[in-house]
């Protein structure tokens, strides 16, 4: 698996895997332990790109599994730093980012084509969009759906106790004591003062042809939007998800658009964190081991392997 970084114009990277005949190298990212040829030359594949938008706060390295088997299969995957809201800068996640996001990609695309060493294997008529939870709304909103900032606040307003991180993120947790009713009443006072915007939010590009969304936030979202897709699109669901509660976000929207979408998988007993590979380590008792570490019935080894192959199965069908 070859690697490199593309800067973009807002000052971030655009990281990058591909097929390589190289010997690749151990290199350290944060608390991860990883391999790859670093700036090596390119090999032939299937001529085919798929742009993996990342969780809010993200890194490209927690889907470094994920691109592994991408690139076996012969994709070239892309993964745009996503302003204000990636592990380096944390200052502007929510609706402004979602709104953002999906123009990232395309940038991601356009900066792909014009890397010479890559491009010159691609055809960039037909990519996919992988996304997880912020992620996933990128890959929603690629796929056709139309959201709205006002939308997120009438949600958050009315199911915030049973959505909380959903609505208020990592920042703090309901712990089923006295200050919980303060959290609440702040959280809401916030929301909506900030996400007053009743104008639908939507953004298509023609060269992005199928989209994978896995534990994605999705409250905001217009059902009717979704109903047909513009193009196939795919779910990931964990049953066990408390961070983005399946019942008000990927299962509405499969609810909404079957049978003009499909489930990549159906994890009954994986958490958030399930889109995650590898997994970070978790600081116990934090509030990300709280919504990001695996249920103790989750067998990660098997499923999230599974799962993997099963996400390039979907690319592969509707992309070669």
């Amino acid at each position: 698996m070859g690697f490199t970084q593309l800067k973009q114009p807002d000052g971030g990277v655009t990281t990058v895997f591909y097929p390589s005949n190289q010997v690749e190298a151990r290199v350290k990212k944060g608390p991860f332990e990883l391999s790859w040829a670093n700036n090596a030359s390119a090999s032939k594949g299937n001529g085919r790109l798929i742009v993996i938008s990342h969780g809010s706060g993200g890194s490209p390295w927690v889907h470094t599994d994920l691109a592994r088997v991408l690139v076996k299969r012969g994709f070239v995957v892309a993964m745009p730093q996503h302003w204000g809201d990636n592990n380096l800068d944390h200052s502007n996640p929510g609706p402004s980012s979602w709104a953002l996001r999906p123009m990232e990609v395309s940038r991601a695309i356009d900066a792909v084509s014009a890397y010479q060493p890559l491009s010159q294997f691609l055809s960039l008529d037909a990519v996919g969009i992988f996304g997880g939870s912020a992620g996933g709304h990128t890959a929603l909103s690629l796929a056709g759906g139309e959201w709205s900032p006002s939308r997120f606040r009438d949600h958050c307003k009315q199911y915030i106790e049973r959505d909380f991180s959903s609505c208020v993120g990592s920042i703090t947790r309901l712990r089923g004591n006295w200050p919980d009713s303060v959290k609440v009443w702040l959280a809401k006072r916030i929301i909506s003062w900030r996400f007053s915007d009743d104008d639908l939010q939507s953004y298509m590009d023609p060269r992005i042809k199928a989209s994978a969304a896995m534990v994605p936030f999705a409250a905001d979202f217009v059902p009717q939007s979704l109903a047909k897709p513009q193009i196939p699109l795919g779910l990931i669901i964990a049953g066990k998800d408390i961070n983005q509660v399946p019942s008000f976000h990927v299962e509405a929207i499969l609810k909404a658009c079957q049978p003009h979408c499909e489930v990549i998988m159906n994890l009954p007993e994986a958490g958030h964190g399930a889109m995650l590979s590898p997994l970070p380590p978790f600081e116990i008792g934090s509030i990300e081991s709280h919504l990001l570490s695996d249920p103790v019935s989750f067998d990660r080894s098997t499923n999230i392997a599974h799962l993997h192959e099963l996400i390039a199965d979907f690319f592969a069908k509707y992309l070669l």
